[in-house]
């Protein structure tokens, strides 16, 4: 005899930016019986149109109070990055189980006393890095488990983006590495471009903090913004494997981003927006395979009520951290003089320009060398201007 469930209640938190995304994607997971939003908790009550197909919605700025009124078991929190820890450590203690946008926290401590304070209170915790969603993953890792590149080498990502000049004023904390005295590291690999490093540190292998041995920075800005918005980072792994990561915001045309397994004969390249997997090795003609996702609150809704494992817990981001910490503990970025960089008219708005910087991503990603290392005359020191 079939036991019919009720939906579980969700409570947002943070409904308007990108917290439009996960209002979409409750309610298409409302369709299908899986979950029913019991709240919204944001600084501004949603209008009418915003909740359209939700009537009747309890909203509060104060999600303590939310949460105890809803009776919610899921809060969905997309807020800023300072926000994180302690939304996150509020909800567990209410009984809540969570899904906290990425990246997870602005500090490694700050990180720690969330993941350690969420398990302490008995509550599930997936961190929405979507890429690891994908059924790519499995699938590369089974390639790579057969040797069908051979000994892997390194890996290696990239992504290329523009964003205009108004993106660095969406909101007070876009753009900073700290506002009021409180970290943000609001930067391109740590925010915008933070699935490419927690994939590629995936495919690696390396998820826990104990598996990173060092992570070399080099940070560049060449907007009016404190945090970087053309950088790339070099992570040694414990067990000896490189993972370069090269980002910029700063691109002359928009590319998706992937991530590239080197190895001794052959690569696997994966565009993780788009699930896709080219497998390119020496003697075989290139094969290529769109994969499938799991979506990752449909994945906790299935961690609560059918024990499924969780696809991105705290656990498979420390490593991650790591990352986001090197970048929080070093030098503030570098500005880029206006010899380096020019301003482009799109139809969005103004937004700056690195000639040059696209092929440089992309040259990071496949030998696994920094900015300064490919010959970037902008990425040495002494080529760069004080702001």
């Amino acid at each position: 005899m079939s036991t019919v469930r009720e939906p579980v209640p969700v409570v947002l938190v943070g409904a308007r930016g990108h917290g439009g995304h996960h209002l979409a994607n409750i309610r298409r997971l409302r369709r299908q019986g899986l979950v029913r939003l019991a709240g919204v908790c944001d600084v501004r009550p949603l209008g009418p149109r915003e909740l359209e197909g939700f009537p009747g919605i309890e909203q509060s700025p104060d999600l303590d109070a939310l949460l105890a009124s809803t009776g919610a078991r899921i809060a969905v929190v997309c807020t800023p990055i300072q926000t994180h820890t302690d939304l996150a450590l509020v909800a567990a203690r209410r009984g809540a189980h969570l899904l906290l946008e990425k990246p997870p926290a602005p500090s490694y401590a700050e990180f720690r006393r969330m993941a350690d304070g969420v398990a302490a209170a008995g509550a599930a915790c997936q961190i929405g890095f979507q890429a690891l969603g994908s059924h790519a993953l499995p699938a590369i890792r089974s390639l790579l488990d057969d040797g069908a590149i051979g000994e892997v080498r390194g890996v290696g990502a990239a992504g290329a983006w523009v964003r205009d000049e108004a993106y660095f004023r969406r909101s007070p904390w876009a753009g900073r590495r700290r506002l009021d005295g409180v970290d943000v590291v609001d930067g391109v690999l740590t925010n915008p471009l933070a699935h490419a490093v927690s994939t590629a540190l995936a495919l690696a292998g390396t998820t826990r903090a104990e598996d990173v041995a060092d992570v070399e920075t080099e940070l560049f800005r060449a907007n009016a913004v404190e945090s970087d918005d053309t950088s790339c980072v070099r992570v040694t792994t414990a067990h000896g494997g490189p993972v370069t990561v090269a980002a910029t915001l700063c691109a002359q045309t928009a590319a998706e981003p992937y991530v590239m397994v080197h190895g001794t004969r052959g690569r696997i390249t994966f565009w993780y927006k788009q699930d896709q997997v080219l497998l390119q090795r020496t003697g075989h003609g290139p094969h290529e395979n769109v994969h499938g996702r799991t979506d990752l609150l449909e994945n906790l809704v299935r961690h609560l009520t059918d024990g499924a494992a969780l696809l991105a817990p705290p656990e498979v981001c420390g490593a991650f951290m790591r990352v986001v910490e090197a970048i929080r503990t070093a030098p503030d970025p570098m500005p880029l003089p206006p010899s380096v960089w020019h301003t482009a008219q799109d139809g969005d708005g103004p937004r700056r320009v690195i000639p040059g910087v696209d092929a440089l991503v992309d040259a990071a990603a496949t030998s696994l060398r920094l900015y300064s290392e490919l010959g970037a005359s902008w990425a040495r020191p002494a080529e760069v201007a004080a702001p």
